[in-house]
């Protein structure tokens, strides 16, 4: 059976199960309604994940995965990374002296 058949077949089932629950326990037509969505909703929901668990046990397969490639990658990344850091760490330097340049300067002509 195709997964979508199964999501289908799955949503009807939980229809009619929540047609069937919403009359035995519900007295009105809103409460008929309300069991009837919630139960649908969840058994489309949960055909979902027993979908997505199905085709993930279903289609392991071993693959190649380029190990170095992503290691001089990832070392190329936290150079980069360092770089930036002392970029930022001198940027703030130069702020604080003329922060503190600043703060003389007007501290001079205040006197």
């Amino acid at each position: 059976m195709l997964g979508e058949n199964f999501v289908y077949f799955f949503t009807v089932q939980g229809f009619f199960i929540g047609i069937i629950f919403g009359v035995l326990k519900s007295f009105d037509a809103v409460g008929l309604l309300t069991y009837t969505f919630l139960i649908t909703t969840f058994f489309y929901l949960f055909s979902h994940v027993i979908i997505a668990l199905y085709f993930r046990t279903l289609t392991v397969k071993s693959y190649f995965f380029p190990k170095e490639a992503h290691e001089k990658e990832l070392d190329l990344f936290v150079k980069e990374i360092n770089k930036r850091e002392k970029l930022i760490d001198s940027v703030y330097k130069i702020t604080d002296a003329a922060i503190k340049m600043n703060s003389q300067e007007m501290s001079g002509q205040k006197s």
